[in-house]
């Protein structure tokens, strides 16, 4: 699609196309050294704030050190090309874009951070729609050497500049996957850009297939925004919500080699992990109850059901005094705080002050009461010991492990809370016994932290929210593989948005979870609800649903093959098309059941000395056998777990439930009609069967699904 001139490294040095590729090569060297300027200049300057330190020790002087401490980290060179092109406007300016700002002496632009407003036109320009550009080149660079340009005319609709991406790019997408995710900003398409360019002021969704670049981009959205929003987002910070340890160790390089350093990157559970104990496992149907979003209004019932007014109504004593508040008064009077909608424990105050202001009113309408007698008398209410036992029968102070924890191990709480919202057998099957009581006897002063499941931490962090506050918010929250999230996840997610500010990614085709949603609308209305909640009207944010529908990371061959899922597993979802064109065709290999270990040896050897790195998937209960046939054929090979991936050499051994989200250039792919068989089998075995770059291989002694038609 490519126009103008690609040249590369073997070309003439006398060929003017050979001239231009080393007048680059040059300009690229320069950049390095102003860099490395820049970077010596950030640190004298930091020398100089340690050194205000430990002169002055001042508050003012540490806050300056940490700023240029930051400020020399941010110029750290990180991993990539520090540029990666050229544009030339229409008015004959030109600029090159790269991985960070980088400037001269006189501090005149030498290279233009890829976030700037500038560089807009580098990613979306196409010669139908130039964005004011006359000319852009690429360049193709390993390490610090530049092997080609790219050059395209955007002046002339019939170049082919007018969608899609270079060969050379393409060739970039292809390059091998080791164990960690890299950066996309010097193959960001224009669809991806104008997500990642989205405004701070948006709830916005985006759905998109496999090899979409989602993960990318919402990263480089955070990384984006940071600098859009530097002032505002440094303080408040972005939080980046993955589904799993080993989905944030694959994805922990992205932004710091992109300079960014304030964002907080987290587990749904990570995000309470200091409070709760994950040690208790839920069945399918107990998940998909306390997933679902009425089990918001049963935990505020819950915590309403603990403030209560005292029968006989209440006396206030101060000296001789006495004012009788009836069991009337006391409920209009906690109504009208709870109509607040403030934390609970903060409404305990506003409630007891509010008792003695009543009663004060009732005592100074009597003949002869003093009017300037109310500090006395209400510093005497509260001091009296009576009082206090009182406002904590009517108002006790509350905490997410006393409400929870009484509401699941009592039928009579669970059965009044969720009257009218879950069945009499939904509550039936929420009900926990008591744990057992450890053998032995427990150090003294020390208490056995009690387990939970993975589904009650949204209703202890909504109970924490009703009783004292979110703990944490954040100028903007990135949530990704969201097509598995339960609404009372996507609650658990939004409170920590301020103003709702956040990018929701996943594809519903590989949603797997008994919690799902099934649909990003059904998602909006919970996320907008609760944003409703938590924000006044003038700070809620714009929302808007995308789609990212080209396919950047899986070839053509092994995407076409893997849609053949979609209309039974996903049929509401489009398939995405990839950019890719052509590649291998997946490899399909039956074998007896004797020679099913013997066959994937044999194929995953062949793969380790043509690709760097291979995954086996299976359904986990065959993955131990799998492993032992590898380590004893002499390969290196290791499950895939906790730890992480396995070193770069080495075959990962995953199930299809913890491959989400990873990418491998080879993938081979045992029993398929097993993984099939799961719950939501085929979304599994759609999700494994596009983990693969390069190759894709099924190996199978029992049949494959027809769908597949193979």
């Amino acid at each position: 699609m490519s126009s103008g001139l690609t040249v590369d490294v073997e070309s003439d040095g006398n060929d003017p196309l050979a001239q231009e590729l080393a007048k680059e090569q040059r300009r690229l060297d320069q950049a390095y050294v102003h860099l490395g300027s820049m970077q010596e200049r950030a640190a004298a300057v930091r020398t100089i704030g340690d050194r205000a330190v430990r002169d002055e020790n001042t508050v003012d002087a540490r806050i300056a050190q940490f700023h240029l401490y930051r400020r020399e980290v941010a110029l750290a060179e990180g991993s990539g090309p520090l540029c990666f092109g050229r544009i030339d406007t229409d008015d004959r300016e030109q600029w090159y874009i790269g991985r960070r700002h980088v400037e001269d002496e006189q501090s005149r632009p030498v290279v233009v951070d890829w976030r700037a407003p500038v560089s807009a036109g580098f990613y979306r320009a196409t010669a139908l729609d130039p964005c004011g550009l006359e000319h852009r080149r690429r360049f193709i660079i390993d390490d610090r050497t530049i092997e080609a340009l790219l050059d395209e005319d955007l002046t002339d609709p019939e170049s082919g500049s007018q969608g899609g991406l270079p060969d050379p790019l393409l060739a970039e997408l292809g390059r091998s996957r080791g164990g960690q995710m890299g950066d996309i900003i010097a193959t960001i398409a224009a669809e991806q850009d104008l997500i990642i360019r989205a405004p701070l002021e948006e709830l916005l969704v985006v759905q998109g297939g496999p090899g979409t670049g989602k993960t990318a981009v919402g990263l480089h959205r955070a990384a984006f925004l940071l600098f859009e929003h530097r002032r505002a987002l440094t303080e408040s910070k972005v939080l980046v919500v993955g589904p799993n340890p080993l989905f944030l160790r694959y994805i922990a390089e992205v932004l710091p080699s992109l300079g960014e350093t304030a964002v907080t990157q987290a587990t749904l559970s990570g995000l309470v992990a200091s409070r709760y104990r994950v040690g208790l496992h839920d069945s399918d149907d107990q998940a998909r109850i306390k997933g679902r979003v009425e089990m918001a209004a049963l935990v505020a019932n819950a915590v309403r059901s603990h403030i209560k007014v005292l029968d006989d109504g209440l006396e206030l004593r101060a000296g001789l005094t006495v004012v009788r508040l009836d069991a009337e008064d006391l409920g209009q009077l906690q109504k009208m705080v709870l109509a607040r909608r403030l934390p609970v424990n903060q409404g305990r105050d506003v409630f007891r002050q509010l008792v003695i202001q009543h009663a004060w009113r009732r005592h100074s309408q009597r003949p002869g009461a003093d009017p300037g007698g109310e500090p006395l008398f209400s510093s005497a209410v509260r001091a009296d010991p009576k009082f206090k036992a009182a406002i904590d029968k009517m108002w006790p102070i509350l905490n997410p492990v006393t409400v929870i924890r009484g509401l699941l191990r009592s039928p009579k709480r669970l059965n009044e809370a969720g009257e009218g919202l879950l069945s009499t057998a939904e509550r039936k099957l929420l009900k926990r016994s008591p744990p057992p009581k450890p053998a032995g006897t427990p150090v003294k002063g020390r208490k056995a932290i009690e387990p939970w499941s993975e589904g009650d931490l949204p209703l202890l962090d909504e109970a924490q929210w009703l009783i004292a506050g979110v703990p944490a918010t954040y100028g903007h929250v990135v949530v990704d593989e969201a097509q598995d999230l339960s609404p009372m996840s996507l609650r658990m997610v939004a409170r920590r948005a301020q103003k709702g500010s956040m990018t929701v990614l996943g594809d519903l085709a590989q949603a797997t979870s008994p919690q799902a949603m099934g649909s990003w609308q059904a998602a909006l209305a919970v996320m907008t609800d609760h944003v409703a909640e938590t924000s006044a009207a003038e700070h809620r944010p714009t929302v808007r649903q995308t789609e990212l529908t080209v396919g950047y990371r899986v070839p053509a061959a092994i995407l076409d093959v893997a849609n053949r899922l979609l209309p039974e597993a996903a049929p509401e979802v489009t398939p995405a098309r990839s950019v890719r064109p052509g590649g291998d065709p997946p490899l399909v290999l039956s074998v007896d059941s004797e020679g099913l270990d013997d066959a994937v040896v044999s194929e995953v050897s062949a793969l380790r000395l043509r690709t760097a790195s291979v995954a086996v998937v299976a359904d986990g209960e065959r993955l131990d056998g799998l492993l032992a046939a590898l380590q004893g054929a002499g390969l290196p090979a290791d499950r895939v777990g906790g730890a992480g991936l396995p070193g770069r050499e080495a075959v990962a051994l995953v199930d299809p439930l913890t491959v989400k989200g990873l990418e491998f250039d080879a993938v081979v792919v045992v029993e398929p009609g097993e993984i099939a068989a799961l719950p939501s089998g085929l979304r599994h075995l759609y999700v494994a069967m596009t983990r693969a770059v390069q190759h894709l291989g099924l190996i199978h002694a029992e049949p494959l699904p027809a769908i597949l038609e193979l």
